[in-house]
């Protein structure tokens, strides 16, 4: 069978012996007219003034911000795009007064050939495009509340935008619950204190902060607050297939559609498993979701959810990019030799306080429950020393762990990333 890794996919010859479950999403079909469902649900939002009445009633508009993913995300941007521009021209809205913010949060900045991948031909055309740099005090503006200890830290451009629009994609996320809504404001948009404050060792640590949790998870919570002391005028959300085609669409208010996005996943992106298995094989869905070792944690956290206590992952993914761009400290602590136990406590701590510190305390967490095996195409001496294991292929991996736990061992494997996640029945 073929697994999702890199553009092309990866095959996996499945030994008739082995004790295999497979599990793949139900096939949703895309919206055969994208740009025109796009367009309809502008028309047509849920629970908000359509987009003409609030450039209307806004009089002169002399700079609006639509915000869009980074390039780590697979969601087809350039086709919300041409239909929001259609619409906003439409309603006299010219593009030298269009800005388009490319949500980073701490990740670095989008390269040029991935522009052309996220907004097509819009590259080429008046409208300006920024990436947020979350370190860039120069770039952000500090607003002053009482529902927090320190200021919020912004992108200005947003900020001070007459027109602020949201656009994204909504899909289980491993410690957010869902990405989408207040995602492209906080990381997206804001300061690294923020997006660090927000992303903390306590809030990371929460039972809560898990794939497809929303309700008591602290971090939506701190960055819903954000969004409404920040503003929002507009927000356009899609759903999608494994394909990363469009299958869902939801415009209007950011609250409502996200709700109305949430529910949806919630009913076709999880499969209820009767027991943990000793073995799984994950990915994180392939290109671009698997660049590098850094965002490959995100498919070892699907793997958690399938696993026994003691158990094997078997973490499939490309991984091009090595350890992952700028990811210096992350990569220190993956070479750190020190145990997952010692890292994910010093975390906790606060002896160990770094940048991204999240993705290094799942790492952690993770090892310390079972084994991890990484395919990819990086060399063994490059994945670290704190536990991650290597082989060269998938079929290894299950030959390694089948020795360890045994001929009858359980196997489940899931080949599409986090377009399908267990779920145990308790």
């Amino acid at each position: 069978m073929k697994l999702d890794y890199g553009k092309n996919g990866i095959q996996l010859e499945i030994d008739p012996n082995w004790n295999t479950k497979i599990i793949q999403p139900t096939e949703l079909f895309p919206i055969e007219n994208p740009i025109k469902a796009i367009r309809d649900a502008i028309k047509n939002p849920v629970g908000n003034n359509s987009l003409k009445a609030i450039i209307k009633n806004k009089n002169k508009i002399k700079s609006v911000c639509i915000v869009v993913s980074d390039a780590t995300r697979p969601v087809p941007t350039h086709l919300i795009l041409e239909g929001l521009l259609k619409e906003l021209t439409n309603y006299g809205i010219q593009y030298k007064n269009i800005r388009i913010l490319i949500a980073t949060g701490l990740h670095r900045p989008t390269h040029k050939e991935e522009l052309n991948r996220i907004l097509g031909s819009i590259l080429t055309s008046d409208v300006q495009i920024i990436n947020h740099i979350a370190t860039d005090k120069k770039s952000l503006v500090s607003l002053q509340t009482n529902d927090f200890e320190n200021p919020i830290d912004i992108n200005k451009h947003y900020y001070e935008s007459d027109l602020k629009i949201l656009t994204g994609y909504v899909e289980p996320h491993f410690f957010f619950g869902f990405s989408g809504g207040y995602k492209s404001i906080v990381p997206g948009l804001a300061g690294a204190e923020t997006i660090l404050a927000n992303h903390s060792a306590e809030n990371i640590a929460s039972p809560y902060a898990r794939f497809g949790i929303y309700e008591n998870n602290p971090l939506p919570e701190h960055s819903s607050r954000h969004a409404r002391k920040v503003g929002v005028d507009f927000t356009i959300n899609v759903c999608i297939n494994k394909k990363h085609e469009i299958i869902q669409v939801a415009a209007g208010d950011l609250e409502l559609v996200h709700k109305r996005l949430v529910d949806y996943q919630s009913k076709h992106i999880f499969k209820e498993i009767k027991e943990l298995f000793d073995i799984v094989v994950c990915g994180n869905g392939g290109f671009p979701l698997d660049l590098n070792l850094y965002q490959a944690v995100k498919s070892m956290a699907i793997g958690e959810m399938g696993v026994k206590r003691g158990g094997t992952i078997i973490s499939v993914n490309e991984c091009k990019e090595g350890v992952g761009v700028g990811q210096d400290k992350f990569k220190e602590l993956i070479f750190s030799g020190k145990a997952p136990e010692e890292i994910y406590n010093k975390i906790l701590k606060k002896d160990i306080v770094i940048p991204d510190q999240w993705e290094i305390q799942v790492l952690a967490r993770i090892l310390m429950k079972s084994e991890v095996y990484l395919v990819s195409n990086m060399k063994e001496e490059e994945i670290g020393n704190i536990g991650l294991k290597y082989a060269n292929t998938v079929e290894n991996a299950i030959k390694q762990s089948i020795i360890k736990h045994g001929k009858d061992a359980s196997i489940l494997i899931l080949p599409n990333g986090p377009q399908i996640l267990p779920l145990i029945n308790k």
